[in-house]
């Protein structure tokens, strides 16, 4: 779960790291009375959850509290990479001679955490990083160690900071490695990590991303979370208990048992479908898990179905522990569920049975003779059919 820059930075100072005074609006007015509370000159910054938000012109200065509320209102409701601004962060105003850069990711390539680190932060680090790699540090970080003060030392180091600010920027180090193992995040950023005329080092922005699997550890997980950007499709499902995303731009429906198989399924689909006329693509991720029961599968088809993009859908399952008699029953008898719901059902559904009692199951399905149902035994074939269905019903 991505956070916004006002959570980060209330997180940050959880953990003491050393954030500027501020808070949040979502109207002109009160950006007004938080910039008269800060008092003096306050910067107003968009809250969405990309980056480019100064190119895009979603930061500016104001010197005065009716400057703030005119910046405010300009900015919220801009559309900055396709997200809409719903409210600013006003922040007090800080003089920054130098502008560097720190973080910790977890590194999925290599199995391990990292720390990231630059003295030549600021909105172009990734260009630094593509043009000129030496002045960016990849310090990999030992989990049984952590980051302790040699292992901060190092980053410094590494991260060619300046010797008048060492032993600040160690501490930073440190602060935010602690922020990043206690909250379970797997990133925190800041960008910029500042230094004033003063040579005090302050964290100028706050980028989170939190492992939602860790979310049973933290239950004040939900109040950060966003439920009004939610795609309303996700929401219904995640309320279900289902793995579902929502692709965009896809037309067949995906329902799968198994996060590689489903995985698998959206790859052959896209490849079936992109000689057809205009593009065919899968328009979600579907893991309905290892119990296929009815009303497991109703649910799961309930909400593919009620997605007005989807023109066919595709039920790709293997059967292990579950059998696939069982699951040719969960679809038979989820129709059946959906229709006494008063769902519509008229969007057609290809089946692919494999595995533990696939034969039984494919004659379940035969026997039901549903006119919605074509079951197709490859996984190829009955990608491809659900492909072309769904290019009919455009």
């Amino acid at each position: 779960m991505d956070l916004y820059e006002y959570q980060g930075r209330a997180l940050f100072a959880k953990h003491g790291l050393p954030v500027l005074a501020g808070g949040v609006a979502t109207t002109p007015e009160e950006a007004r009375e938080l910039a008269a509370q800060l008092g003096g000159q306050v910067v107003v910054k968009a809250q969405v959850k990309v980056g480019g938000r100064g190119k895009a012109g979603g930061v500016k200065l104001a010197e005065d509290a009716d400057e703030a509320a005119a910046h405010a209102a300009a900015i919220l409701g801009m559309d900055i990479k396709g997200h809409r601004v719903e409210q600013v962060m006003l922040t007090v105003t800080a003089d920054i001679a130098e502008e560097y850069y720190l973080s910790y990711l977890l590194d999925r390539a290599e199995r391990t955490f990292r720390c990231i680190a630059s003295v030549a932060g600021g909105m172009d680090i990734e260009e630094v990083a593509a043009t000129t790699p030496d002045r960016v540090a990849k310090v990999a970080i030992d989990p049984n160690v952590g980051v302790d003060d040699a292992t901060a030392r190092q980053i410094v180091s590494e991260g060619q900071f300046p010797t008048e600010v060492a032993d600040q920027v160690a501490e930073i180090a440190q602060g935010l490695w602690r922020a990043f193992i206690a909250e379970d995040a797997t990133l925190v950023e800041v960008n910029p990590l500042a230094r004033t005329p003063q040579r005090r080092v302050l964290c100028l922005d706050a980028k989170v991303t939190l492992d939602e699997n860790a979310a049973f550890r933290h239950p004040e997980y939900e109040e950060l979370a966003d439920h009004a950007a939610e795609d309303p499709l996700e929401q219904r499902a995640k309320e279900k208990d289902l793995n579902y995303v929502k692709l965009t731009g896809g037309s067949v429906g995906i329902v799968g048992n198994g996060a590689g198989l489903v995985m698998s399924t959206l790859d052959v689909v896209a490849y079936a479908g992109a000689d057809l006329a205009g593009g065919v693509k899968p328009a979600n991720f579907l893991d309905i898990g290892g119990g296929a029961s009815a009303a497991v599968m109703a649910n799961g088809l309930e909400i593919v179905l009620s997605d007005p993009d989807v023109k066919s859908v595709f039920v790709n399952v293997f059967g292990g522990i579950t059998a696939c008699d069982e699951v040719a029953n969960g679809i038979v008898q989820a129709l059946d569920l959906l229709r006494q719901r008063g769902e519509q059902v008229d969007k057609p559904l290809v089946v692919r049975l494999d595995g533990n009692n696939a034969e039984a199951g494919r004659a379940i399905l035969d026997s039901a003779a549903n006119p919605l149902v074509q079951r197709v035994d490859t996984m190829d074939g009955a990608a491809k059919r659900a492909a072309e269905l769904a290019a009919a019903g455009k």
